[in-house]
């Protein structure tokens, strides 16, 4: 489970006012306590700043809010606050930035007085700050509404989760176990393109450091981690020493993340053979690693493993996953891989079985074959474009009630239907805007996040 997204609420005024009208300060600071409060109820972890005038006030405030780690910044205009106090400060600080267009009254009518427009003037604050946003280049979203409506603060909430899967995407550290899959060139993007654009960070290591790590976990480790996988997992069909084998390489991936702080994973499952000391496949670990809230991606491919990190992080519960083989008949796509699947997509203990691995010659592995939910999910795939540009794809589809099927008793797998194209034009228009084979699969309709995330980052947009 990921931990609250954090955000640095940075309150906005205008020093004037507090020369001319000193009296209306405690209603300014109580309605800035009201929205934070708000925020807090809505699921946000709020860190507020006190009310920022002028520019050093506002260089102040911000400069905390870095120091205290939160996630993005939230303007709130108490009152007008010109721009220029504040512009440049913004532009410069680095997160994810949401403006707050909200005031204190829900309504104003013929019966408002003078003394309510002092209290509800900041939309045209907000104007001007956006306004100059915009000219200097500085990404922004918006959230417009009454504080206590409902739809405000389920807007807020949405931009702050763009805003955190954004932000753990540019900061995504991701482990590569192997070399690069040969030939694979859709998701292969130089390390350093990587690091330039979305601002990927790539550490690579081989299967024979992975090996000698794994020599070091100690099979009292391995005993609990079989205790922790016949809690969560029905593990009746899986032999014990298979299962064992599995879990002391996965372990050994759960330790070199943790050194290597990483947020996500992937490795090239051909890099895995006798000859580097490995003794099977750790794709059981994969699963559990994305229950945990990591990134994955098969094929050493860390761009997608970025995305499901990043993905996880703005609270999406999601997985790896790629399309197999198109149903014409049935206007829908058989979604596998060889054997991950996050555990987290199905609520029954998924199966354990053992896996005939077929690709080199170390051990069978145990895989997880979790049952996705059912329902509305969301397709999203990163996808890199001329001159080392990237762009977010989207796509509304069903996650069909059916399976996991006997025909498929070592593969996780399911079918999706797209919801807003039949399939012949679903897979035309993928294609057509660069999707590579390799996906994220989000239950529920994420296509809003993934819209805001693309603004928050930059790059191109598309749904499919």
């Amino acid at each position: 489970m990921t931990r609250a997204t954090r955000v640095g609420l940075l309150p906005l005024y205008l020093k004037l006012y507090d020369e001319v009208r000193p009296e209306a300060r405690p209603e300014m600071e109580a309605f800035a306590e009201r929205v934070a409060r708000r925020l807090g109820e809505a699921g946000l972890e709020v860190e507020r700043a006190p009310i920022s005038r002028v520019r050093v006030e506002v260089e102040r405030a911000i400069r905390d809010l870095l120091d205290a780690e939160v996630d993005m910044l939230a303007t709130l205009h108490l009152a007008y606050s010109p721009s220029l106090e504040s512009a440049a400060e913004l532009r410069a600080a680095g997160l994810p930035l949401l403006l707050l267009d909200t005031t204190p009254s829900p309504s104003f009518g013929e019966d408002a007085t003078q003394a309510q427009m002092f209290r509800n003037h900041g939309i045209h604050g907000v104007q001007d700050l956006a306004s100059v946003l915009r000219r200097y280049g500085r990404p922004y979203l918006l959230a417009v509404g009454h504080i206590d409506d409902p739809a405000f603060l389920e807007d807020v909430r949405l931009c702050c989760r763009a805003g955190r899967a954004a932000r753990a995407l540019s900061t995504m550290r991701v482990l590569v176990i192997g070399d690069a899959f040969e030939g694979m060139g859709d998701f292969a993007v130089e390390p350093a393109a990587l690091a330039a654009g979305p601002g990927v960070q790539v550490r690579r290591v081989s299967v024979a450091e992975l090996a000698e790590v794994a020599r070091q976990i100690t099979d009292e480790e391995v005993a609990a981690e079989e205790e922790s996988d016949r809690a969560d997992c029905d593990c009746s069909a899986v032999d014990p020493e298979v299962l064992a084998r599995t879990n002391r390489v996965g372990l050994a991936v759960r330790r070199m993340l943790e050194r290597e702080e990483a947020g996500a994973l992937s490795f090239n499952f051909a890099s895995f053979v006798p000859s580097t000391g490995i003794d099977t496949v750790p794709f059981l670990e994969a699963s559990k690693a994305m229950a945990r809230g990591l990134g994955y991606a098969g094929e050493a491919d860390a761009l997608t493993a970025a995305l499901v990190g990043a993905l996880a992080q703005g609270g999406c519960t999601t997985t790896f996953t790629e399309m197999f083989c198109p149903d014409w008949a049935g206007g829908s796509v058989f979604m596998s891989h060889m054997g991950e699947c996050g555990l987290h997509m199905s609520d029954e203990p998924p199966a354990l079985v053992e896996k005939r691995y077929d690709f080199s010659d170390v051990g069978n592995p145990a895989i997880a074959i979790p049952r996705v939910r059912p329902g509305e999910a969301t397709l999203v795939n990163i996808a890199p474009g001329p001159d080392d540009s990237f762009s977010l794809i989207a796509a509304r589809v069903e996650v069909l009630d059916r399976g996991p099927v006997a025909g498929f008793p070592e593969v996780p797998h399911f079918w999706i239907r797209p919801l807003d194209a039949d399939l012949r034009e679903f897979l035309r228009h993928y294609s057509e805007v660069g999707g590579t084979h390799h996906l994220a699969l989000c239950l529920g309709d994420e296509t809003p996040l993934v819209r805001r995330m693309a603004t928050f980052l930059e790059i191109g947009f598309h749904t499919v």
